[in-house]
């Protein structure tokens, strides 16, 4: 696919291949999610490789954030899937006699799926296994930012999947550009908000469904908790949060951290112990970090650390290593709110302690801003996990934990306001990229006769108790019984 027509012509093939109904078969849909397990399992080394090449990953934290997941995906959605494809009885009202529905999934068509590079196999594969499952043929574009990555999934997936019905797209800005200018029944994009508006305004042409999975500044809440020992557990899964997935180049990372001032100077120095036990002295040669994606997206964190007032405010680490692309995990206190390390999703590992009088404020510093992908609230207060729920919104909440939710394939994955809209993962996955069509079956042998006109005050009152579900006054209705409210 490289020009405007080639797009057209290949796309129509595609809808062709749907059209003719060759992915409808719970046979087939099983048959490309145990091709992708194949993949995983016969490409892993593969994988690793393009991860550390692009991304500088261990591949324990590529078999944890991707290929492993990826795994426990396919298998749960090959579990689930003939539940997932059934009918649903829908129940009718009494009135409905001899009236049967059902509730039918059935696949949208051709769908466009565009990933990003932070984990360029987690979210090209994890939507298309729902799109396959609903049996879509599927346009995947991953990101060009993590090219070795995209390539690799260019070359093998068409070994693995049915290449009619699955086509990988690489390319740039332009490419995508071209791609969502046409016409699909669903596209499905993780990105920036900057692109995902882009998005969003070209599927408005055709009226075409999206799901947009864009991210934001996730907040962690660390309540002082007093017991030493779960101090160090909070504080070792934030630090994990931040930067063991992906050096903090994750949508649902934790972005900031919010703590009464009273603690922040014990959770500095917990955090300073734990990022040692984790990372070592030199970070970099622990291996157990990953490195920043481009040179673009360094010295776009180092611009942020080099304001003034931000870099004033740092108390933990700061150094940064412009041939290996890599950032030290990075820690600081108070930083202005108005610089562009608050104000933007930071994406990488630089970790704002932000301090309140009273751990209550967060609600109101939280509600203040964007809505967020994810809010995790670290606290044995059973006053303040209620009001978190309650008074915050955001695409999920987590409580004294982080990220684990996005491996749930029993939990929506989304976001909401500026954070994105739709989600995925497990069986919402497969509803994502599906119709549910309502089919009803009627019996010819009883009908209400107050249905059609002529009108009069008389149907008007069937009509009332009917929509009451009153049977007893449709039937002193009938019988004359029961006057109409103009009689």
């Amino acid at each position: 696919m490289e020009t405007r027509g080639d797009f057209e012509v290949q796309l129509e093939g595609m809808r062709e291949y749907y059209r003719g109904g060759n992915t409808r078969g719970a046979s087939w849909r099983k048959s490309q999610l145990r091709g992708l397990g194949r993949l995983l399992e016969e490409r892993e080394a593969e994988m690793n490789a393009a991860l550390e090449f692009d991304l500088g990953k261990h591949p324990v934290e590529s078999y944890r954030d991707e290929i492993g997941s990826l795994i426990k995906s396919v298998n749960y959605a090959l579990g689930c899937l003939k539940g997932w494809m059934s009918a649903e009885k829908a129940k009718l009202p009494l009135a409905a006699v001899l009236t049967t529905a059902e509730i039918i999934p059935e696949p949208l068509g051709l769908v466009l799926i565009i990933s990003s590079w932070n984990f360029p196999f987690g979210l090209s594969l994890e939507p298309l296994i729902g799109a396959l499952a609903a049996g879509n043929v599927v346009v995947l574009k991953p990101s060009e930012v993590a090219p070795r990555c995209s390539s690799l999934l260019a070359n093998v997936l068409p070994a693995y999947l049915d290449p009619k019905a699955v086509k990988v797209v690489e390319g740039g800005p332009t490419i995508s550009e071209q791609l969502i200018q046409q016409k699909w029944d669903k596209i499905l994009f993780t990105g920036s908000a900057r692109v995902g508006r882009m998005v969003m305004a070209a599927a408005a042409n055709h009226l075409t469904p999206v799901t947009l999975e864009l991210g934001g500044k996730c907040p962690a809440v660390l309540d002082s908790l007093s017991n030493s020992w779960v101090r160090e557990v909070a504080v070792q899964r934030i630090l994990g949060s931040k930067f063991s997935a992906c050096a903090g180049q994750a949508c649902i990372a934790i972005d900031y951290v919010l703590v009464e001032t009273k603690f922040s100077s014990t959770l500095l120095e917990l955090m300073k112990v734990w990022i040692s036990k984790m990372l070592g002295e030199n970070p970099r040669e622990s291996r157990s970090m990953a490195r920043i994606v481009n040179k673009n997206h360094f010295f776009r964190l180092k611009t942020l650390l080099e304001d003034p007032n931000v870099k004033a405010s740092i108390v933990y680490g700061g150094s940064m290593d412009e041939n290996s692309l890599f950032i030290e995990p990075t820690i600081l206190l108070d930083p202005p709110l108005e610089s562009g390390l608050m104000q933007d999703e930071i994406f990488g590992p630089l970790l704002p302690i932000i301090t309140l009088k009273k751990i209550e404020d967060s609600i109101n510093f939280i509600n203040s801003r964007p809505k967020p992908l994810a809010i995790y609230v670290f606290t044995h207060n059973d006053s303040l996990r209620k009001r978190m729920v309650a008074e915050t919104s955001s695409g999920s909440v987590t409580f004294n934990d982080a990220m684990v939710q996005y491996v749930a394939d029993t939990l929506p994955f989304g976001g909401i306001g500026e954070s994105g809209m739709g989600n995925y993962h497990g069986k919402f996955s497969f509803d994502t990229f599906s119709h549910h069509k309502a089919v009803v079956r009627r019996s010819f042998l009883v009908d209400f006769w107050f249905r059609f006109p002529p009108w009069n005050d008389h149907k008007l009152q069937l009509f009332r108790s009917m929509y009451l579900f009153d049977y007893l006054g449709v039937l002193l209705t009938v019988l004359g019984l029961k006057k109409s409210k103009q009689d």
